[in-house]
């Protein structure tokens, strides 16, 4: 059967095989639900498109599963049933104890395609990774994007490789022990190749967000749209997650919230399947409300992005203070986030002009925090696209990797920065419209000179170079201080594994303090303790002493520690971690979910 919703159209035909010797089928309406249905069926790999009321225009399926030749282009029937699953043994991950790697497939390979990334999903289990994370992957306009212009949210971009190679990645991840989660984006659509509104009302005309109209949510069939399509990545691509893009934008005023209503049905498809589904949430809202159980009043989403312990961490590192960075350099930034998750809970917010969030219940478990020291927006949406190590010495680097690990939340981190790679990550779009590609280039420019940048450190997104300069450069791994940074995530997150104090969920066991203060917010030290293990990091210019424990070992130091009695003294730019050896018996077992 074929079926559109298309509740602005007055006639409905389907064109099949639009690029040969084309035929037209009329649909009857269904109702007055403004469903329109045929008794046609189509086989894998048959070409149709939709031709609305009078007019000639062959359009693309809403929910389309696969554009061979583009956005604008008619549609390619696929089935998915008839992949051969090799994950039967597979009962997936819980998100509590992983880490996550975020990566954008275009980017991550020389070829930019799902097979490519297949062949390294190794690096990431050698790495001590246990959720891979794909940025956006449904079809956009051009041949690269970041994924956020995307058009056709059931459709895998062609130049990835299409569905079939979405199912082979995903089931080389299960094979490995990997669990996949799908960024995905429901609160607006790009700005080539959307020809949802010829259909029907799946936007609410004269309302904006940031990135154009929003996303009708007052009508049930593009609420169920954006279920179905979030069903549809977790039942027939086998995904074991979904982030949640920019959940702040999605403005629902019906008496359930929709991530309310998406988060019961997953957990129902989570039962029915009888393996741990995540959906995790992007929001600056600083509101528990997200990640709070339905019972308790919450939406009962898995976890939730932080900002603020990046932003914390970031001006501790790096000392910049501008923008929304601003209060984070308060001297008790790193010790509030870290202990209490957000930093305005309630305060007041200098870049918003008032006060921002609410208090994170010490119940909720750390883990419902991802943290994270790098992602795409924070690199990308910097005028030059510049990740850490362009501003931080490899010594700072190492510090920044221990603060990452250990951190309280769940860790993730962005392709290439487990070994620093040098390699920026800029803002690149393929627009083919001369238009479109002038306004993006000149609005990138405008957006930055607002904020102080110089227009000259942004880059054309159009310019393919862009594209090019930000693919991942594997020939680092083996380099010098690239390799040695390296080889401490894989020992941190080894550490992390094997010690439970680094993954315990209660938020009253973490004590976190500053230790001495030079005055700039990168020149300082900080104690973290979790349990018997404490995280000692000195960020000043001169060796810092810290207190430990009678008995406690250093189990891991980026740099030479002097040790007299019970105190430890670290150099300038070092971390240690310090505790109690644990003998073998006593370690938490490794253990497999294929």
């Amino acid at each position: 059967m074929i079926e559109v919703w298309a509740p602005r159209a007055h006639r409905v035909r389907v064109r099949l095989d639009p690029g040969g010797r084309a035929e037209d089928h009329e649909l009857e309406p269904s109702g007055a639900d403004g469903w329109w249905r045929s008794d046609i069926t189509l086989t894998d790999g048959d070409r149709y498109g939709f031709v609305l009321d009078d007019g000639e225009q062959v359009r693309p399926d809403p929910r389309s599963r696969r554009q061979p030749d583009g956005v604008h282009s008619p549609s390619a029937a696929f089935d998915a049933a008839t992949f051969i699953w090799s994950d039967e043994a597979w009962t997936g991950r819980q998100l509590a104890g992983g880490a996550i790697y975020e990566l954008h497939v275009g980017t991550f390979t020389p070829e930019g395609t799902l097979d490519a990334l297949s062949t390294r999903l190794d690096h990431l289990v050698d790495l001590g990774i246990t959720h891979v994370e794909l940025l956006p992957v449904n079809a956009f306009n051009g041949r690269w994007n970041w994924g956020y212009d995307g058009v056709l949210w059931f459709a895998v971009h062609e130049q990835y490789g299409g569905p079939s190679a979405y199912q082979r990645f995903v089931d080389a991840a299960h094979a490995r022990g990997l669990a996949v989660i799908q960024d995905v984006v429901y609160n607006h659509l790009g700005p080539s190749g959307n020809y949802l509104p010829e259909f029907g009302p799946y936007l609410r005309e004269g309302h904006s967000n940031s990135w154009g109209d929003e996303v009708n949510l007052d009508e049930a069939a593009v609420r169920e749209y954006i279920i179905d399509n979030a069903l549809m990545w977790l039942r027939d691509f086998h995904v074991d997650g979904l982030r949640l893009d920019a959940v702040h934008a999605l403005k629902d005023t019906q008496p359930v919230h929709i991530l309310e209503e998406l988060a019961e049905r997953v957990d129902a498809l989570s039962a029915q399947q009888n393996r741990p589904l995540s959906l995790i949430a992007e929001s600056d809202l600083n509101d528990p409300t997200l990640i709070l159980p339905r019972e308790a009043g919450g939406y009962g989403l898995t976890a939730q992005w932080s900002d603020d312990w990046h932003h914390a961490m970031h001006v501790a590192l790096t000392g910049e203070t501008s923008g929304y960075y601003a209060d984070f350099a308060a001297p008790e930034a790193v010790a509030k986030t870290t202990q209490h998750g957000f930093f305005h809970d309630g305060t007041y917010s200098s870049f918003r002009g008032r006060a921002h969030g609410h208090p994170l219940p010490t119940a909720v478990p750390t883990w419902r925090l991802v943290t994270y020291l790098q992602n795409h927006d924070q690199i990308g949406n910097r005028a030059a696209g510049d990740r850490l190590g362009a501003s931080l010495s490899a010594d700072r680097l190492a510090v920044a990797a221990v603060l990452g690990i250990t951190a309280p939340g769940t860790p993730m981190l962005f392709m290439g920065e487990e070994w620093g790679a040098s390699t920026p990550w800029q803002f690149f779009t393929s627009h083919p419209e001369p238009e479109l590609a002038k306004a993006t280039a000149e609005g990138r420019i405008a957006e930055f000179e607002k904020m102080g940048w110089d227009r000259s450190l942004v880059p054309d997104p159009q310019d393919p170079a862009t594209f090019e300069r930000s693919r991942l450069d594997w020939a680092e791994l083996e380099q010098g201080e690239h390799a040695r940074l390296l080889a401490l995530h894989r020992e941190l997150l080894a550490l992390r594994r094997d010690r439970p104090e680094l993954t315990d969920p209660d938020a009253t066991k973490i004590e976190a303090a500053l230790v001495h203060d030079d005055g700039p917010p990168r020149a300082r030290a900080f104690r973290i303790d979790r349990g018997r293990l404490s995280v000692l990091v000195n960020l000043t210019g001169d060796p810092v002493g810290f207190d430990v424990r009678a008995g406690d070992e250093v189990l891991l130091a980026t740099g030479p520690i002097e040790r007299e009695a019970e105190r430890l003294t670290l150099p300038p730019d070092s971390a240690a971690i310090a505790g109690p050896r644990q003998a073998v018996a006593e370690r938490m077992p490794r253990t497999s979910s294929a």
